[in-house]
């Protein structure tokens, strides 16, 4: 196989990206560096197409492997044949080549390895012959291998032991898998039904589960009606079931509650294997062979196919889940900082009361401190002096208040205490809260507030993710924020992947301020590990803030090649380079000067706002000449001009800031045709769930997202989005919001 080529031809890439990319990628370049500075090598890869290609490519060169390894193995038996080889040439799925190696690997004890222990293979190759007729019946053939020591009693066991072979060596014939599997993925049809039989274990297990499953989707509140009901009585085809079914139905199998199979036209299955293996109708061996063909399908192809089948099935839904959850995290991280704001962040509870912190504008902790305004306490008039003397002495713009437990009477408080001062001009947000408690009781979390406890840690992190999402999040596992469906059914690590590669694009599209960031930022920088994230943190507290980016070459572990790397993400603020706040790479600088002083500008045109005009100029010259003459080519020209025209941007600045709400709006308040603004807050297969306000957030079903036929919400909505929405449905005993976009004029 030609790599390259087959990659070219999957992913619509010409040959020659692919072989550029790959070249730098295998000599151990990131891919965050390749995608923003080699950008004429690769004739402008992007972050996601990079990954997709490295991600495709490592399956192939996986693929080739077991190739080699499977004809090697072949080879050494002695049995390695032209058709063998040209088979494993064809191949081009891993089950492909697994199928070709199925009759020479070695093979557990079988009925079939029993029979050829009892010398029965030569009756079995008889049988295949399909003689028109034999010398003698065939039954008086078979009585020749009755052998009681080898366990063969009489002429049926030795038929049986014969057929047993027969049907193995079909079940393991490479091409008649394949069309097989082929048949079964085009026409085969998933039946569920309810488990009748469920142990009080099984019972527990599907009760726990319905947590897990709200929560993956985006809802708040659990239904008490049945989680899987739907599913009691269902079918749909293997090429059309949805995949958020396929992992609904999985979860629901593993608890218990459902039993799932997958048929296929058997009449059909088996017209197939007559046709391509009974070669005489009127053969003496055919009823003989026609048992062994049913046999080996019912018995062994049949299960096994089931088997590949619907671990492809899950594969491409996990595949799917983790597409989705990596949208919605890309788009959670890239929301909008809330710059210059001093922020309460609101951990709400019950017994152990709600936490508060206060953070200055750029996260400091200012003050902490504990209220009970709900149940069992209701100390209502004490929590009030306590949140109003904290605005007033802080001058506090925003709370923050989580979405978890008792946060819907929080709001309801918060938004009492505001209407009590409205000079404040103080206002609250909803954020989620997702995480928090992961962070608390983190090692990280430990190490950033030795003083604090749990609950105050997330007090904290709730303030800071609305100041700085990016900054706040990194420091939780990625799988742990809550914005996919499902993800505590993925595979951990594939998962993790997923999502490190994620949260990594963002910290590089953004860039790190390398005096302020913490380590676990600074791990997700293109070039840098853990340990050297850590020795930067070290060594900035050691010897304050850095002056350059050249100073980073004084870290451990921070070598020549790891600068390369991480230079361009890195930034340096009021230092002694200017080019340092800017995303221009050092290997760049000298281009970069050149321009300034071609075109008029000095080093302080960079630190007091820009080389305003600079493009104009540019364009006014011809852009094409200037690249000649300074050598670099037109992307990293126009990078470099973006950059020096407004140094210190922020590409998240483009999103639309969140909304802040004054006053608590309730499901009671809703009537169907009302319109209200909202926000996205996850994105799955089957709709978005949008916050309006009220506690519970609403679902906007794909079906009501667009006047237009789309076949995933991703086309229209993502995580953040701000839109407006109409009700179309309230369910109040349910706590159930349905929401449409139909209809409404924008």
């Amino acid at each position: 196989m030609d790599i390259v080529k087959t990659a070219a031809e999957e992913l619509k890439i010409k040959e020659s990206q692919i072989a550029a990319a790959l070249e730098l990628l295998d000599a151990g370049n990131t891919i965050p560096f390749v995608a923003r500075y080699r950008k004429e090598v690769t004739g402008g890869l992007d972050d996601t197409q990079l990954r997709d290609l490295w991600e495709r490519v490592s399956y192939l060169r996986s693929l080739e492997e077991r190739r080699r390894e499977v004809r090697d193995l072949i080879e050494a038996q002695g049995k390695l044949t032209p058709e063998i080889v040209a088979a494993l040439e064809r191949a081009t799925i891993l089950a492909e080549i697994e199928d070709i190696y199925r009759p020479f690997r070695p093979k557990r004890k079988t009925r079939a390895s029993v029979a050829r222990e009892r010398g029965l293979e030569p009756l079995a190759a008889l049988l295949m012959e399909q003689r028109a007729s034999y010398d003698i019946p065939i039954e008086e053939i078979a009585a020749q291998y009755i052998d009681a020591e080898k366990g063969v009693s009489d002429a049926e066991a030795a038929l049986a032991g014969a057929c047993d072979i027969i049907a193995e060596d079909i079940s393991d014939n490479a091409e008649y898998r394949r069309v097989l599997r082929d048949m079964t993925r085009e026409r085969g049809i998933v039946t569920v039904k309810k488990n009748e039989t469920k142990s009080k274990k099984e019972k527990d297990k599907e009760n726990a589960s319905a947590d897990a499953m709200t929560s993956d989707i985006g809802i708040k509140e659990k239904n008490t009606s049945d989680v899987y009901e739907m599913y009691y009585d269902y079918s749909e085809s293997v090429a059309r079931i949805a995949s958020h079914r396929v992992l609904a139905i999985n979860r629901g199998e593993r608890e218990g509650a459902l039993k799932v199979s997958l048929s296929v036209d058997k009449e059909a299955v088996l017209s197939f294997l007559y046709s391509q293996i009974i070669s005489k109708n009127d053969s003496p061996a055919r009823k003989y062979i026609t048992a062994a063909i049913d046999d080996s399908y019912s018995r062994l192809i049949s299960p096994s196919i089931e088997r590949e089948i619907r671990a492809e099935l899950t594969e491409a839904a996990e595949e799917g889940a983790i597409k989705v959850f990596a949208e919605n995290l890309r788009h959670l991280l890239m929301q909008p900082p809330i710059k210059g704001k001093v922020v309460m962040g609101y951990d709400p509870g019950y017994r152990t009361g709600c936490k508060l912190a206060v953070v200055d504008e750029v996260g400091r902790v200012l003050d902490t401190a504990v209220i009970y305004p709900t149940k069992p306490y209701e100390r209502i008039e004490d929590a009030k002096k306590i949140v109003i003397s904290l605005i007033k002495k802080y001058n506090i713009n925003i709370v923050a208040i989580g979405n978890g437990t008792a946060s819907r009477e929080s709001e309801r408080f918060i938004a009492g205490v505001l209407r009590e001062i409205p000079e404040s001009g103080c206002k609250y947000i909803i954020v989620s809260e997702a995480g928090a408690s992961v962070y608390s009781a983190s090692k990280a979390g430990a190490e950033e507030f030795p003083d604090f406890d749990v609950t105050q840690r997330s007090a904290v992190s709730i303030a800071r993710r609305l100041q700085d999402p990016l900054a706040e999040l990194v420091k939780i596992e990625p799988r742990s924020i809550g914005v996919g469906q499902y993800q505590h059914d993925m595979k951990p690590a594939r998962l993790n992947a997923a999502l490190s590669g994620v949260v990594e694009a963002c910290v590089n599209a953004v860039g790190v301020d390398v005096n302020t960031a913490s380590k676990q930022l600074l791990s997700y920088v293109a070039g840098l590990n853990g340990t050297a994230a850590k020795n930067i943190v070290k060594y900035r507290e050691e010897h304050g803030a850095f002056p350059s980016r050249a100073a980073l070459l004084s870290v451990p572990h921070v070598g020549e090649k790891t600068f390369v790397q991480c230079a361009g993400f890195l930034r340096v603020l009021d230092g002694s380079e200017p080019l340092d706040a800017t995303g221009v790479h050092p290997e760049s600088y000298e281009v970069a000067r050149l321009l300034l002083k071609r075109y008029g500008y000095t080093e302080n045109d960079i630190r007091s706002g820009g080389a305003v005009g600079l493009r104009q100029k540019i364009e006014a010259e011809g852009a094409a000449s200037v690249c000649t003459e300074l050598g670099v080519g037109a992307p990293t020209l126009n990078d470099i001009v973006t950059e020096l025209e407004k140094p210190g941007r922020d590409v998240r600045d483009a999103v639309p800031p969140p909304i802040l709400r004054e006053d608590v709006l309730e499901i009671t308040d809703l009537q169907p045709g009302m319109s209200l603004m909202g926000t996205v807050r996850n994105v799955t297969d089957f709709g978005a769930f949008v916050d309006i306000g009220v506690h519970q957030d609403g679902l906007l079903h794909i079906s009501e997202i667009s006047d237009k036929f789309i076949r995933h919400p991703s086309e229209v909505l993502a995580v953040g989005d701000i839109i407006t929405v109409m009700v179309k449905n309230v369910d109040e005993k349910r706590g159930r919001i349905s929401l449409t976009c139909k209809g409404i004029k924008t």
